[in-house]
């Protein structure tokens, strides 16, 4: 006689359960399944256990960027944006707006260089537009080697902590904090690049982009719907589970061109905002912008992930404890601001830094440094150019 195997079902153990997952269920069962961009926006920007709102996730633990590896990189950067504004013909007062500086080694890899330049030093000022506390507390400390007082507390709610958030006051009220760097140049801090007071800019954005919102959008036999955020009761690994939208979504309906050919996409209408905002000021007022991220020309579908002390986690499990970010989408971003600025790119960093004469400047360098340095020096070179590292950028 056949035996049957009997099997029992044993619930699988579901991840850790962070206070974030405990808010993010209540407004589920609340209002119904949220967006990636909501989800994103929650994960990153809560007030209370946002991932970005009180830790450094710069360094050791987190985010490894290229001005942290080696100074080199602030040199071509600073490089660049002198040649720009000698080619405009130095035009005065200067401003070099960072948004989203994080530890501020960037800026401060510039202004070391600027204060070098007789001309650019008499007038340029540095204005960094960032809205988590914790991170302009290590910004002024890298910059100033102080603190200075907040001007007030950061709005806690969402529409009042977005980069383009949009007010009428005046500049002074706006710029939350103000120091002078140890380079001798002003700083202030503003919550938005709206709220930088007018002025012939150079407009910088480093790995800004892949941390925005975005909308993940798949084609089906019933037209595109939108990926969303449901709660998972059952027997899943997570809390959390990715379910399609029943119908369109405002996302799915006004956000995918007519010729698009790609079965799913990731589209952040808050990158389109603010880069709109950035091409309106230069239009206005003169200047220039970099904006240097993960990304691709309109190639690529399903980047969203998350990264947890340098290594890939899925974005679902133990939200508030890891960075989620999507690969940005130039095409996109170009195409927001057509008719309005001169786009050139995008090109990988690999090609910028070398077109910027990367090369002979590390050879200076390596010939005059101590034996013993070489190696750590040609790591963080590689580590800047090579395609596997940071140079695909």
């Amino acid at each position: 006689m056949e035996k049957k195997r009997a099997f029992s079902a044993k619930a699988q153990a579901k991840t850790k359960e962070t206070k974030l997952v405990q808010q993010i269920k209540t407004r589920v069962s609340a209002t119904g399944p949220m967006t990636v961009a909501e989800y994103m926006k929650e994960i990153c920007m809560n007030p209370m256990s946002g991932y970005y709102m009180h830790r450094d996730v710069i360094g050791s633990s987190g985010v490894i960027t290229s001005p942290e590896i080696s100074q080199l990189y602030g040199d071509v950067i600073a490089e660049w944006c002198l040649k720009e504004w000698i080619k405009a013909g130095k035009p005065k007062p200067w401003y070099i707006v960072e948004i989203g500086p994080n530890r501020g080694a960037l800026s401060d890899e510039l202004l070391r260089v600027f204060s070098q330049n007789n001309d650019a030093r008499e007038v340029v000022s540095l204005h960094l537009v960032e809205v988590s506390p914790h991170l302009s507390q290590l910004q002024e400390l890298k910059l100033c080697g102080t603190v200075s007082v907040v001007k007030d507390v950061l709005e806690a709610d969402d529409s009042r902590r977005h980069l383009h958030l949009h007010t009428n006051q005046d500049n002074d009220e706006l710029m939350y904090k103000h120091n002078i760097t140890k380079h001798g140049v002003p700083v202030s801090w503003y919550r938005s690049i709206e709220d930088v007071p007018q002025g012939f800019s150079c407009i910088i954005a480093y790995e800004l982009f892949d941390a925005f919102p975005i909308h993940k959008l798949q084609k089906t036999n019933e037209g595109w719907r939108e990926v969303l955020i449901d709660l998972d009761d059952g027997q899943g690994e997570h809390h959390l589970r990715y379910v399609l939208s029943r119908g369109p979504t405002p996302a799915s309906q006004f956000f995918i061109d007519a010729d698009e050919t790609r079965t799913s996409l990731e589209v952040s209408p808050e990158s389109g905002v603010l880069v709109q905002e950035i091409a309106a000021r230069i239009e206005k007022e003169g200047g220039y912008s970099l904006l240097i991220d993960y990304g691709h020309d309109g190639t690529k579908t399903d980047t969203f992930r998350a990264f947890r002390s340098h290594a890939l986690h899925d974005p679902l499990s133990e939200p508030g404890t890891a960075d989620l970010t999507a690969d940005v989408d130039f095409s996109y971003l170009k195409k927001m601001v057509k008719g309005k600025a001169l786009t050139y790119g995008p090109i990988t960093q690999q090609d910028f830094l070398t077109n910027m004469n990367i090369k002979s400047r590390f050879e200076k360098i390596l010939a005059s440094a101590k034996p013993e340095l070489h190696k750590d020096l040609i790591a963080s070179y590689d580590m800047l150019l090579g395609p596997e590292h940071l140079g695909k950028i």
